[in-house]
């Protein structure tokens, strides 16, 4: 009988599994209105953990809380990046000296409207999770938080 993401981690608040993939990492660049750059801000940041609703990630420069940023996912084997819309949620210190920062980061909603994140990355976060996490959970019935809004 599989169990709950809720039996295996009481204390968890978050609605969703978060997974490690080695040797992926994480560009990313901030979003400005006026001035928009299309080079990367800071690239081939290590990425520390994934789920369905944000990551974490190690970076040079210290990002402020409620920094909105358009990111870019890579993983080793994937053809195609991911690229997400989040926002950082918190910003901690790093013990690798290379990369002194850690960075918490709350995507966008799922959906076809501007400022959401096209659904099909959606897709992909959960083929990863169920390729890289190797624990027995019930993930037959998503949370309501990733519902996907119809245009």
């Amino acid at each position: 009988m599989s169990k709950s993401v809720n039996e295996i981690y009481p204390e968890e608040k978050r609605l969703s599994q978060r997974f490690n993939i080695p040797g992926a990492s994480v560009s990313y660049r901030l979003r400005r209105i006026i001035f928009k750059k299309k080079d990367f801000d800071e690239e081939f940041c290590p990425l520390h953990d994934l789920s369905r609703g944000g990551m974490r990630f190690a970076c040079r420069r210290k990002l402020k809380p409620g920094t909105k940023l358009h990111l870019q996912l890579s993983i080793p084997g994937e053809r195609a990046p991911l690229f997400l819309l989040g926002k950082v949620r918190w910003v901690s210190g790093n013990t690798n000296e290379a990369f002194p920062f850690q960075v918490g980061i709350k995507f966008n909603t799922y959906g076809n409207k501007k400022g959401q994140n096209y659904p099909g990355c959606l897709v992909k976060i959960i083929s990863l999770e169920y390729k890289f996490v190797d624990l027995n959970l019930d993930l037959t019935t998503p949370p309501e938080e990733y519902k996907i809004e119809s245009s």
